[in-house]
């Protein structure tokens, strides 16, 4: 229909927008300029825009401000898809969730400026951002379905396919929070060999940043293999539901992706391009099996 046009429009941006905030966030880590603007917040060290601007300044405050300009997108996308499409079951729910988590990364965020957070507090933080991700995305998809609802009777899984979507999906949360906590714990070249920590000789990790290096390491391993096993079975079992199989098939391409960026940033000693890339790789792939978990909560399971 014509009259959500522009709900549309408004969509995609505020999409576009919360991806910008996901791999903002990660430049601000990856270049260590999180205290770019000093214990200030919301100003930046001491006033409301800056005078001094340094690389670790313009990153710091130009992430605050998207933040600050893709929030007010999604509150505004929130209420008026609460209204347009209200009607449609998961409308409510996703609009409460993209808002909620949002202002839950940002309060992260400004309580690590203002006091500092630990480690493991802090590797929360891009979890947390990318649920908000997540829910903008699929409210922009719910968006673009109300031309023609997706008819999800015509899609039928088993109990098995049912399992494993809901097991990776929480699996790959999983494996977010390690990547975040070696970056949080700067182990990210703990271990300069790849795949193992020293490739000269086969031993457990010896100091902690090799512990969490490798055990995000072996937690990536196994979501690679996971997730070809799934679209292995799916190739061979709903080669008529087109939905499914490009659906894995992207799923596979994305953590084949992220696993490789992985890799290349041990190679490269953390090259800046690669990294974000392996942020955005991460990102797609949560989104997309989240969009998985919302076609499976439409269709009939069947043994």
């Amino acid at each position: 229909m014509k009259r959500y046009n522009y709900l549309k429009w408004f969509a995609v941006a505020a999409t576009v927008g919360m991806l910008l905030i996901m791999l903002g966030g990660a430049l601000v880590t990856k270049t260590d300029s999180g205290m770019g603007c000093g214990r200030h917040w919301p100003g930046c060290n001491g006033q409301l825009i800056p005078d001094e601007i340094t690389t670790e300044v313009l990153i710091e405050f130009s992430h605050r401000l998207v933040t600050g300009a893709v929030g007010i997108l999604i509150v505004i996308l929130a209420v008026w898809s609460w209204k347009a499409i209200g009607h449609v079951r998961e409308t409510k729910f996703l609009s409460m969730m993209a808002v909620f988590f949002l202002i839950l990364q940002a309060l992260i965020g400004a309580a690590q400026v203002k006091w500092g957070q630990g480690d493991f507090i802090l590797a929360l933080h891009f979890g947390i951002s990318l649920i908000s991700f997540a829910a903008v995305l699929l409210l922009t998809l719910l968006i673009f379905e109300v031309d023609k609802k997706f008819d999800a009777d015509k899609i039928k899984v088993g109990p098995k396919l049912k399992f494993h979507t809901i097991g990776v999906t929480i699996y790959s949360y999983i494996v977010i929070y390690t990547g975040a906590l070696v970056r949080h714990t700067e182990s990210s070249l703990a271990c300069a060999d790849w795949p193992l920590c020293r490739n000269d000789q086969f031993e457990l990790p010896s100091t902690l940043n090799e512990w969490v290096q490798m055990g995000h390491r072996t937690a990536a391993a196994l979501i690679v293999i996971w997730l070809a096993y799934i679209a292995i079975h799916v190739f061979r079992n709903y080669r008529d539901q087109k939905v499914l199989v490009w659906s894995w098939s992207i799923a596979l391409v994305l953590v084949l992706a992220q696993a490789t960026t992985g890799m290349l940033s041990v190679f490269t000693r953390l090259n800046l391009s690669i990294a974000l890339l392996h942020s955005l790789f991460v990102t797609l792939l949560f989104g997309l099996l989240t969009y998985m978990i919302l076609l499976l909560s439409r269709v009939r399971i069947h043994k």
